[in-house]
């Protein structure tokens, strides 16, 4: 249900014998007031609701768990239909200049379970893959996070009908979200839809670890989304260590199709490098990311490693962060360094279902 489109909809309920407007009726229901079913739907006839429930079917996911985060970072494990896990984790942005509450928050999604890339640091694919999310699995996210969102308003007192979470959206999460193109493609369309999510474009970020015939092919569809490549190395040799990814799509081609995204949607690409201890953090690789990132017109985003148990990689200390960051920013680069968002609940991709999976094995 939650990935038909508005055509779609407004043919199913003319085949129905109902009015056009019902379709968007609902619409409203479903991405303003964020029902999970048929039965919230107190304007639209119980008739065809009916009708409408033998031919769609909601797809709502299992809240298991909520971690808090000290800096209001939270992180959601949910429980899919044939009882695999996925995570979404809600950012907000840094406080506002004088200390109030922020008011913009990122929802960072999941697009597989489990991912078949193979990162060397990451905790998303150490369970291997196991399959792509669906339209509705990705699009469910969002609205099951703003559902819960609206709920905690209310019990604090205040009115959270219509409350919106998520003012930005990041595919950053579990599993590679190129690899599941089509599927995504369709969810993000119907995100960000006026009578559907409403959220712009702009405001959407698609990370890849490096698929390039993917990205030449995301620069040609109309959807102008902004871009991050999973960088995480300078050179072949670096990147290669770590991500097995480089094999077959080196830096010269990633580059190549980076810069074929750039002149095609004119948008300026943001360049993810996670610090590792000892692998990709010496300050002699400094001059070769200014490079790229110049190369691209690109922004570089600094991300400190989050340990993840069972592997044995390391953040680099805080001085030292911070020395890379100003190695870059002296060489002209756009650059920031990522605060601490989240890392007392293991933030970082696939930490918390790698627990939750350890968990029910144990048992």
């Amino acid at each position: 249900m939650q990935a038909l489109s508005r055509e779609e909809l407004q043919a199913l309920v003319k085949e129905a014998g109902a009015p056009a407007y019902r379709a968007d009726q609902i619409l409203h229901w479903l991405y303003r007031q964020r029902v999970g079913g048929w039965d919230g739907m107190r304007n639209v006839p119980k008739s065809l609701r009916e009708h409408l429930a033998e031919r769609l079917v909601f797809y709502p996911l299992t809240l298991v768990r909520v971690q808090g985060s000290r800096d209001t970072t939270r992180k959601f494990l949910w429980r899919l239909a044939d009882g695999s896990f996925v995570e979404s984790v809600l950012i907000p942005a840094n406080p506002a200049l004088y200390g109030e509450r922020s008011d913009r928050r990122t929802l960072c999604v999941s697009t597989q379970v489990g991912c078949a890339y193979g990162c060397k640091f990451c905790a998303s694919g150490l369970l291997g893959w196991k399959r792509n999310l669906t339209p509705d699995e990705i699009v469910e996210q969002v609205l099951s996070v703003e559902r819960w969102y609206a709920q905690q308003a209310d019990r604090e007192g205040a009115d959270g009908s219509g409350l919106r979470a998520v003012d930005n959206l990041v595919i950053m999460g579990m599993g590679e979200p190129l690899a599941n193109y089509a599927h995504l493609m369709k969810a993000l369309a119907l995100l960000n839809a006026p009578w559907g999510g409403g959220i712009g474009a702009r405001k959407i970020t698609v990370s890849t670890s490096g698929l390039v015939p993917q990205i030449r092919q995301l620069a040609d569809q109309p959807l102008g989304v902004q871009l991050a490549i999973s960088l995480h190395g300078a050179t072949d040799e670096v990147r290669g260590k770590i991500m097995p990814v480089n094999r077959k799509y080196p830096l010269k081609e990633l580059l190549a199709a980076c810069e074929y995204y750039v002149s095609r949607k004119g948008r300026m690409i943001t360049l993810e490098y996670i610090l590792i201890e000892g692998v990709n953090d010496a300050l002699s690789e400094v001059p070769k990311l200014a490079l790229l990132a110049r190369r691209l017109h690109a922004k570089v985003n600094l991300i400190p490693y989050n340990p993840v148990e069972g592997l044995a990689w390391r953040r680099p200390a805080e001085a030292h962060c911070e020395a890379f960051l100003e190695g870059l920013l002296q060489r002209r680069v756009t650059a920031t360094l990522r605060r601490e968002k989240g890392c007392d609940i293991d933030a970082a991709c696939g930490q918390l279902r790698l627990r939750m999976e350890q968990e029910r094995s144990a048992v």
